[in-house]
């Protein structure tokens, strides 16, 4: 059983500041995303209930130093990885990026049986990548995970919708995207640090990936950002006296009145 976690560094979106309505990058820190914190978790628990055949092998996009939140992934369990970096692979949008990602699933682990990934990036908060990925490789996939488990051939994922959970089935080969999940994150160990350090991450490029330059990228790019501004900040409320309830739904009404609302 092979399952292959797709990882990705993001910034710190708490640190970051805007200038004449632009983000300042300069120091600030890089970090895993969060949502795939727990495609990971979910992906190292899937692997423990497949049984001692099973592997984790961490795919990448990314610049050199996204090495580092690689090596935390293996720290913590993950067995393999590659890095796809390349200059023809940056500033894509979900669909080229997606195509590399796939691709790199077929060049590198062609019997993966379970791709997971994190709902979504902080970064764009699009969401689009794993069902991109899953309709370019023509697997099922689920959205809104918040746990899964294997039972047979097949892949039971608990999800979250607007209006509760609900639970579905898909047959394997599958692509789970999760949410931030009811179990804790497990932390690395010194053997696992160490198995770390010792473990090699091949930089995979698009020679490597066999993908066409026209679909890698910015030049595969089928979206562009036109303008990126800080929101704005919350002004504060009102608060309505509910000593006296009838008082206080003639303010409320006066209120939504002004504010243009009724």
């Amino acid at each position: 059983m092979k399952i292959v976690v797709f990882i990705k560094q993001v910034l710190d979106n708490t640190k970051l500041k805007f200038s004449d309505g632009k983000p300042v990058l300069d120091g600030v820190p890089m970090m895993i995303n969060p949502f795939d914190e727990y495609a990971l978790e979910t992906a190292l628990r899937l692997k423990e209930q497949a049984g001692a055949e099973a592997t984790v092998t961490v795919l990448t996009l990314g610049s050199a130093n996204a090495k580092e939140i690689i090596k935390k992934a293996i720290a913590a369990g993950a067995d393999a990885a590659f890095l796809l970096s390349d200059e023809a692979l940056n500033e894509g949008d979900s669909l080229s990026t997606a195509r590399a990602l796939a691709q790199g699933v077929q060049a590198f682990v062609p019997d993966a049986r379970l791709l997971v990934f994190g709902q979504m990036a902080l970064d764009d908060a699009a969401g689009q990548v794993g069902p991109m990925v899953a309709e370019l490789l023509n697997f099922p996939s689920v959205t809104s995970g918040k746990d899964a488990k294997l039972e047979g051939a097949s892949l039971t994922v608990l999800r979250e919708t607007e209006r509760g959970t609900e639970t579905v089935s898909l047959q394997l080969p599958a692509v789970a995207c999760m949410m931030k999940c009811d179990y804790e994150l497990r932390s690395s160990n010194i053997k696992g640090v160490m198995k770390a350090n010792k473990t090699d991450i091949p930089i995979k490029t698009l020679t490597d990936l066999g993908l066409e330059p026209a679909l890698a990228g910015a030049s595969g790019a089928t979206t562009q950002v036109l303008k990126t501004w800080q929101r704005p900040a919350k002004a504060g409320g009102k608060v309505v006296d509910g000593s006296d309830p009838a008082v206080a739904v003639n303010q409320l009404l006066d209120y939504l009145k002004e504010a243009k609302v009724l």
